[in-house]
């Protein structure tokens, strides 16, 4: 599956659904309209539809938290009541610190959580990925923990996520070439079960343009979005912790898809800072309730410079074909009408 997302993909230019088209998004009436952020908190926000509403998986408050939205309701599903810790942070052992960017796949029978952590000591280049299993088919039920992702080699890694390509599934997320920090590369490898790697790790990429190496040369966050038959990964590059921070996209061509040649990169960010919004990134994507629309959630600064200091954000883009034209980060004046189809509370 993807990401229990069927929509989505990625345009080679950063269009110009900004400042122009804002006018479009403006709500007629206070009670058909939000305002950024919707939480006033957060980081590497994972949401997914699924029934008549949507599920959230953070890492807060001692361990994962998943959040189910009330009917119909997107833009409130980071204040949804209905909210159950479903896993609590060890005190010992390889994933006991710093727990990272959880996300929530229904693969075959059950739900699983792929999140990233590391040892007690908080040392970062021990960042290993780890995986829950749901007990049951209710995502806000109990979970089994199921140790690390039994991977080929013992690198560090964060930020996985799942693909299904050709006919074979694939386990996506960004790594260490070796040993050492310095820079993250985007990795791929098939998977034999939810828990398994089938084979050794490939390079699908790696940071080589300007704007993917402010501060340092980073590609992380892999989003697997997909239109019609064309699949492109939308990735975060630059440091995290910088204002730089932006959307990259890598597009299937079709063939091999463990060979980086089938693989094109943007040849520039699609979707980056403003002097209102900074550091933009490490988000999902998802269709408004009615399902007519599609929208993007992501972190941002709470201010510029404020590092990982961040808030949550939500905004619709478009299309131009099989290219999504994600514009620019709605300034935090603006007030935007609510997704289509959404119910009021």
């Amino acid at each position: 599956m993807l990401a229990a997302v069927s929509v989505l993909s990625l345009g080679l230019l950063l269009s110009a659904c900004s400042t122009s088209k804002e006018s479009e998004l403006v709500a007629s009436s206070p009670e058909d309209s939000f305002t950024n952020p919707v939480s006033t908190i957060g980081n590497d926000p994972y949401v997914i539809n699924h029934g008549d509403g949507y599920l959230a998986v953070e890492s807060k408050n001692g361990g994962l938290w998943v959040t189910q939205s009330e009917p119909g309701n997107l833009t409130g599903i980071f204040k949804s009541s209905v909210t159950e810790k479903i896993w609590d942070t060890p005190t010992a052992g390889a994933n006991c610190k710093d727990v990272w960017a959880p996300e929530l796949h229904l693969l075959d029978d059950a739900w699983y959580v792929y999140y990233a952590a590391t040892t007690c000591d908080g040392d970062n280049a021990n960042h290993r990925m780890f995986v829950l299993k749901s007990d049951s088919m209710d995502p806000l039920g109990s979970y089994t923990d199921l140790g690390p992702v039994a991977m080929r080699e013992d690198f560090w890694a964060i930020d996985g996520t799942v693909v299904d390509l050709e006919g074979q599934r694939y386990f996506l997320w960004s790594g260490w070439e070796a040993e050492e920090d310095g820079q993250q590369n985007l990795y791929i490898a098939p998977m034999d079960s939810p828990t398994t790697l089938a084979a050794e790790r490939v390079k699908l990429s790696e940071p080589t343009e300007t704007w993917e190496k402010m501060a340092m040369p980073i590609q992380e966050g892999p989003q697997v979005l997909v239109k019609e038959d064309t699949t492109h990964v939308i990735y975060s590059a630059s440091g995290s912790w910088t204002d730089d921070y932006a959307y990259g996209a890598l597009t299937f061509q079709g063939g091999d898809v463990l060979d980086p040649l089938n693989w094109v990169k943007t040849p520039h960010a699609l979707f980056g800072k403003t002097d209102k919004v900074t550091g933009v990134g490490h988000g999902s994507f998802v269709v408004s309730p009615d399902g007519t629309e599609d929208w993007m959630i992501y972190h941002a600064s709470r201010a510029p410079g404020s590092g990982w200091d961040r808030v949550l954000r939500m905004q619709p883009f478009e299309w131009e074909g099989t290219k999504p034209v994600f514009g620019e980060p709605v300034g935090p004046d603006i007030t935007l009408k609510l997704p289509s189809g959404e119910l009021k509370p």
